[in-house]
């Protein structure tokens, strides 16, 4: 058995005079085969080259043929081109070719058609299965190398649904590469493909699911403010390539654990028409605050469920245990899978509950605190399937979304709040009952998200620390803004006074302007802890229900 392999560029005369010898070759001889290949002239030079180097031939012209050692194994041994082929034809078979030049062209013109038809008929077959587009920006962050898998397990967005994932940052360095790598190792059945990108202009393009990791933190800012208002540039950039490039039922996602309320807010305000679907991850401080419970009544964080965590998921928070359940507690009274105790019922210790519980989470919710990569990863994995497949029935989860005024919280305030996954969406829990929170603990949780936002606007200069019997809605209620649809008519120097791109360039020139901007660069940094003093553990004494 002879197996010749033709290939060549799509449109080469020579390519198509060798092709009808073969096709004459292969239905008169029964031991002669031919496999042929065409290759889009813009892509051959790169694919003969590949093919030689591994092959270790040498060839540059088209067409290239080589006879496959079917009997033997191994690389194949390479014929050479259209006049070695023809060559061979006439020492072992007797048979040579007579087309004319003018046919050949024609053929040739024919064979470039029947290229671009199958190429086209190829990228339609893989468009009626799209891979959902996932972006995850700041791409080397630890969260990106434990978040992959999961994305990638089948459990996040189901067995049956592919996905392309996309590496986004500023630079492609050598953690970047090796993420890549490694991700492409996983075998993952349903990664479709994983891709690296830093080129600005083609962020978020028609992405489905938006991941905002923690930003990369190489240098130090000076004040708080300064690291507040860091974080209007990357965002307002986000916010604007979201809304250019993403696709329209795109779902964003902000993780980590640096100003995650403001960053959700701002991004909001920047890609106002998919501002409802974009949300805070809480479920990293819910899994801190049942770590902590669980230690303490020695059982597993897993049994304990529906800890609603209310407020700034990185600042001041209450963690709100009063529908608070613990599932499969060893104690003296057992009952079936479903059955459950109260977490406040088990905890004799009022003292620990109200003062070291609280210390504990206040110093891993403060500013500047960081997730592990582990913990960020799994938050924001469970609040996609959540998203996707629904969250669990009966059971409460805590999410960063936009206040309409529920629970006596301002309105267009970014509020984690308790909410249910359901129908690919979410819903904010209002009929949950006897969960009032006192007005001292709302003022004192709203304190911050209000002072943010206003410090990030550029409407206050200094960031003021709570002060009890200071309610900053109502202080600040003629430039907090509710809704921000319109924001820019009533504040024009407040947009443009931390912009770098308004100052830059005109509106119609922005997407210009956009590519050449190393944009983590602008970046916030990391802030030293002692720029942010907490509030002291005895102004949280209320912060947890008393038995």
């Amino acid at each position: 058995m002879a197996k010749f392999v033709l290939a060549g560029r799509a449109d080469c005369p020579y390519y198509a005079k060798a092709e009808l010898l073969a096709d004459y070759l292969q239905k008169n001889l029964p031991d002669f085969r031919i496999h042929k290949i065409t290759q889009h002239p813009d892509i051959w030079e790169e694919w003969l080259e590949d093919v030689c180097e591994k092959n270790k031939w040498s060839h540059k012209k088209s067409p290239i043929i080589w006879r496959e050692l079917l009997d033997r194994g191994g690389k194949g041994m390479l014929l050479g081109g259209y006049n070695e082929f023809l060559e061979h034809a006439q020492l072992y078979y007797g048979v040579t070719s007579s087309m004319t030049s003018e046919l050949m062209m024609v053929v040739a013109k024919e064979n470039l058609g029947t290229h671009i038809e199958k190429e086209l008929e190829e990228e339609s077959l893989k468009g009626l299965i799209n891979p959902l587009q996932v972006w995850i920006t700041s791409a080397s962050a630890p969260a990106s190398c434990g978040l992959i898998p999961l994305l990638t397990s089948g459990e996040v967005f189901g067995m049956q649904t592919e996905i392309s994932i996309t590496l986004f940052d500023n630079k492609r360095g050598n953690h970047l590469t090796s993420v890549l790598l490694e991700s492409q190792d996983l075998g993952a059945p349903v990664l479709r493909s994983i891709r690296i990108c830093t080129r600005v202009e083609e962020a978020f393009h028609q992405a489905h699911v938006v991941i905002i990791l923690d930003d990369s933190t190489e240098s130090e800012v000076l004040s708080l403010e300064d690291c507040i208002r860091s974080r209007v540039p990357l965002c307002r950039l986000y916010g604007y390539l979201i809304e250019k490039n993403a696709h329209e039922s795109v779902r964003v996602v902000v993780g980590g654990k640096t100003f995650v309320n403001l960053k959700t807010a701002l991004l909001m305000r920047y890609a106002p028409s998919v501002a409802h679907n974009i949300v805070a991850v809480a479920l990293g401080v819910e899994g801190q605050a049942k770590a902590a419970l669980a230690r303490k009544l020695k059982t597993t964080a897993a049994g304990i469920k529906d800890v609603i965590i209310w407020g700034n998921i990185s600042g001041n928070n209450y963690v709100d245990l009063r529908k608070a359940k613990v599932y499969r507690y060893e104690s003296a009274i057992w009952g079936p899978p479903h059955y459950s105790r109260p977490v406040l019922s088990l905890v004799f210790d009022s003292e620990w509950l109200n003062k070291e519980f609280v210390t504990t989470l206040q110093n891993l919710s403060a500013t500047g605190k960081q997730f592990g990569g582990i913990l960020s990863a799994h938050s924001i994995a469970t609040t996609l399937k959540y998203w996707y497949h629904g969250s669990p029935p009966g059971e409460i989860v805590s999410l960063g979304v936009l206040s309409e005024g529920q629970f006596g919280i301002p309105e267009g305030l970014v509020f984690s709040m308790p909410v249910k996954f359901e129908n690919g969406s979410w819903v904010v829990l209002t009929d949950l009952e006897d969960i009032e929170i006192n007005e001292q603990i709302m003022t004192r949780m709203t304190s911050d998200i209000i002072q943010e936002k206003l410090v990030a606007l550029g409407d206050v200069i200094y960031f003021e620390p709570y002060q009890p019997g200071t309610d900053l809605a109502k202080k600040y209620g003629n430039i907090l803004p509710i809704k921000d649809d319109n924001y820019e008519d009533q504040h024009p120097t407040a947009e443009h006074k931390y912009s770098i791109y308004s100052d830059l360039v005109p509106e119609e020139e922005k997407d210009l302007a956009l590519s050449d901007i190393n944009f983590l660069d602008l970046v916030p940094q990391s802030i030293p802890e002692k720029a942010y003093s907490p509030v002291p553990t005895d102004e949280f004494e209320d912060k947890t229900v008393e038995q």
